[in-house]
């Protein structure tokens, strides 16, 4: 059993997103990301996973294989793997998304940045 608390992982910075991961167990991983207001996400997929995302605070637009989803605390989306998807901090205060997926893809999808 491992408990943590999410405030450890949430870190911003002026210059760009921050990603820091909480859990890589397996095929899964678990990580935060945090932007500051106007910060983003560019467009991406992850094959061969799932992926559900929890905005925790602040309230931002997904682009889901070109489509806007506004979202907002407590809010939650799951895409697939080949849905594109990028995201904007579009609110005036910071950002934090609790993202997981299922299986990690490829090393580089579970590491800090």
């Amino acid at each position: 059993m491992e408990k943590l608390s999410l405030k450890d992982y949430q870190e911003f910075s002026e210059e760009r997103f921050t990603k820091r991961i909480v859990f890589k167990k397996g095929e899964s991983t678990v990580f935060l990301l945090n932007f500051m207001p106007g910060q983003e996400l560019p467009k991406h997929t992850h094959p061969g996973t799932e992926v559900y995302i929890l905005t925790m605070q602040g309230e931002g637009t997904f682009t889901i294989d070109g489509t806007e989803v506004p979202a907002s605390a407590t809010e939650t989306v799951h895409v697939t793997g080949t849905e594109e998807l990028s995201y904007k901090n579009t609110g005036s205060e910071a950002v934090t998304l609790y993202v997981m997926l299922n299986k990690i893809p490829d090393e580089r999808f579970a590491q800090n940045i």
